[in-house]
């Protein structure tokens, strides 16, 4: 059990084993933190924690965190990324992404209230919907399709927002949010759904890039260890209204499929697709806020972060 023996934080991340989480595990445990990881696997991987196994300031324990929480430690922090992030994930998972947005953020704001800790909450761009203002700022309250395909995790983290904020003012817990905008890099799952994995896996293996659309909606790309950064900034900050973090170097499908297909090499074609429904045809983050309150702005360009990307994909390409 983890106590408030020494002057080390001790830390919960949600969602521990997955993309960001295990990312934002390693960047704790690097600034003296100890780690509780929490993770159903649902989407989740051991694989992107099997490098902490034996650590004796990290924890894992498999869990379901839409069920009662039970932690005899002592936490300081708890940092709920718990969730399909992906639209092929929350599309297999419409009801577990529903649940861990609700209840989840309810149990884990609940252990924060308990433990009389911090509470970090993901949120996520998807909160603007198909933006009708372009960059998205925080105060731009988004255009989302609550009954479509894609509501079940856009409506889940407005929920969560909203969940978040009412602890905040009711039970005056010491929350952030923030808003994560389109993210790359190592662990990420090569069959996610989400193009950066999507198209690497396809010019590497020589087969079509698929382009949904016609390739002229707009997505902007950080890499996670920019990302994280903004995140532990925020965490660790007074401020508790959202915060977006991302990249504002925004670039359209098709010019990114281009990109991919010049740094690999392969020889590739574009392929085009029907478009999904209520697929945001702009996406790109209004950083003001990062800047001014966190001192917060990316520093990894993109030529770098899909290198190293791309490395480490070129492996785990069957």
């Amino acid at each position: 059990m983890f106590t408030r023996s020494d002057s080390r934080p001790i830390t919960v991340v949600t969602g521990g084993a997955g993309f960001l989480g295990s990312h934002l595990t390693d960047r704790l445990l690097s600034e003296g933190h100890r780690v509780i990881g929490l993770d159903n696997l649902i989407t989740g991987s051991v694989a992107n924690i099997e490098h902490l196994a034996g650590n004796e300031n990290y924890k894992f324990i498999r869990q379901d965190v839409s069920n009662y929480i039970f932690l005899p430690d002592d936490v300081d922090f708890v940092f709920h990324f718990a969730s399909p992030a992906s639209p092929i994930d929350y599309l297999e998972h419409p009801i577990p992404t529903l649940k861990v947005g609700a209840l989840g953020t309810h149990n884990t704001l609940g252990l924060a209230k308990a433990k009389k800790a911090t509470f970090l909450l993901a949120s996520t761009s998807e909160c603007y919907g198909d933006p009708l203002v372009h960059p998205q700022r925080e105060d731009y309250w988004g255009n989302v399709n609550p009954i479509g395909p894609r509501g079940v995790y856009d409506e889940a983290k407005r929920f969560a927002e909203a969940m978040t904020m009412a602890y905040h003012r009711y039970h005056h817990v010491d929350t952030k949010i923030v808003r994560i905008f389109n993210t790359y890099g190592p662990r990420m799952r090569l069959k996610d759904g989400r193009v950066v994995p999507a198209f690497i896996g396809q010019a590497l293996k020589g087969e079509p890039l698929t382009i949904f659309g016609d390739g002229s909606q707009t997505r902007s790309f950080c890499y996670v260890s920019d990302l994280i950064d903004g995140i532990f900034r925020l965490a660790m900050s007074d401020f508790h209204e959202p915060v977006n973090i991302g990249n504002p170097r925004e670039m359209t499908i098709k010019q990114f499929a281009e990109q991919i297909q010049s740094i690999t090499g392969t020889s590739s074609q574009i392929e085009y697709r029907p478009l999904p429904v209520d697929d945001p045809k702009v996406r790109q983050p209004d950083i003001t806020r990062a800047r001014t309150v966190l001192g917060w702005e990316p520093k990894v360009d993109f030529d770098t972060g899909i290198r190293q990307t791309i490395e480490y994909f070129r492996p785990r390409v069957g």
